[in-house]
């Protein structure tokens, strides 16, 4: 089977900045109860995805293009680049921002426990 990828576009997610672009992968179904998102996230310049916490899953970011700053758990900020793998453990928080000029682009997928 082959798909057509749909972007979805999510005003302050998470509370963030701006907007981010979600172009899902799998769908939650798809996960077949495993997860809840498998999608390629592009993050614009000056936009953000806001401080939450994983509660009941984990989640992995790598990085696919451009530069971001993740804000891990303790509240440490890390320039993260292309080929960088993030993750996030379950009951820990985070953030993502991109402050730069152009699109951070990355893969997320979020794993129930």
């Amino acid at each position: 089977m082959v798909k057509h990828n749909e972007p979805v576009v999510k005003e302050n997610l998470r509370g963030g900045q701006g907007h981010v672009v979600l172009y899902p992968i799998l769908t939650a179904e798809e996960l077949m109860g495993h997860g809840t998102m498998y999608a390629r996230v592009v993050i614009p310049p000056h936009c953000s995805i806001g401080w939450h916490q994983h509660v009941g899953n984990t989640e992995p970011y790598y990085i696919i293009k451009g530069e971001g700053t993740f804000v891990d758990h303790d509240k440490s900020r890390t320039t993260v680049h292309a080929g960088d793998i993030c993750t996030i453990a379950c009951g820990e928080w985070h953030s993502m921002e991109n402050n730069s000029e152009e699109d951070m682009e990355m893969i997320a997928l979020v794993i129930n426990e």
